[in-house]
């Protein structure tokens, strides 16, 4: 079955029998910025209950525990796709739950989101024969705002360019779409949904070339890139419950 992150939890769900189960397990999450801002939100949420640590090597992961690492370079998504197994070679036999994020900046109106998600359906797909013993869980790419209001649509109409963000979270959107289509049946975290969903359940969109296309809320974020403490913690709370949730 498809595994998706629950868009419903309140500040108050958290069970700390959610939090020990998530804590039982030996991950490993690759990432840069916004996967920074998830940790301080899984911090946030568990008061220091579910270890984290930061490096790459077995030791790390002799006990359970949450190990991540940055992985890659910004604006070069092939670079932390590589990294990702390189740390997975040596991390190999200390690992139950393996993970890793593209950012936003990896995406943009010149990205050719197919040919990107192709490599990423290589890779893991050969990590995952590479390495069964591992449940690998798939995210999708983070959403950023999109430009609105009377000084966006003025420029839009003086320059006829697309309001900032609009190009490359269509682009995003493309990926996740990709995504959530070859690796339905197994493990996703679908964190572009999360990020889009506001806490009634309402969707945070826009119109672009005919089409209704996701974004960040922007009360998740003070920048319209990166997670805010309200943006951190809701992210936090649905991983934690996946977390916990997977067989």
């Amino acid at each position: 079955m498809l595994l998706t992150a629950l868009l419903t939890l309140s500040a108050s769900a958290l069970a700390d029998e959610v939090v020990q189960k998530a804590a039982s397990r030996r991950v490993f999450f690759g990432h840069q910025s916004v996967g920074a801002n998830i940790l301080d939100g899984v911090n946030d949420v568990t008061s220091g209950k579910l270890r984290i640590r930061e490096g790459r090597t077995a030791a790390l992961l002799e006990s359970p525990g949450l190990l991540h690492a940055r992985l890659g370079e910004n604006e070069a998504p092939l670079t932390k796709l590589a990294d990702f197994e390189a740390a997975l070679d040596g991390l190999a036999g200390h690992v139950d739950i393996a993970f890793f994020k593209f950012c936003y900046v990896d995406f943009d109106a010149a990205t050719d989101a197919d040919a990107l998600f192709r490599a990423y359906a290589e890779t893991l797909e050969r990590l995952q024969k590479k390495y069964p013993e591992i449940t690998f869980v798939h995210l999708t790419v983070p959403l950023t705002v999109v430009a609105r209001g009377p000084k966006a649509w003025l420029k839009q109409a003086l320059t006829q360019e697309a309001p900032w963000g609009a190009k490359e979270n269509e682009i995003r959107h493309r990926f996740n779409s990709l995504l959530r289509a070859r690796f339905e049946g197994q493990p996703v975290f679908d964190l572009a949904a999360l990020e889009s969903t506001r806490p009634d359940g309402t969707a945070a969109c826009y119109e672009f070339r005919g089409n209704t296309l996701p974004a960040l809320v922007p009360e998740y974020s003070d920048d319209g890139q990166h997670l805010n403490p309200v943006g951190r913690r809701r992210v936090a709370e649905a991983l934690l419950t996946f977390l916990a949730r997977l067989p």
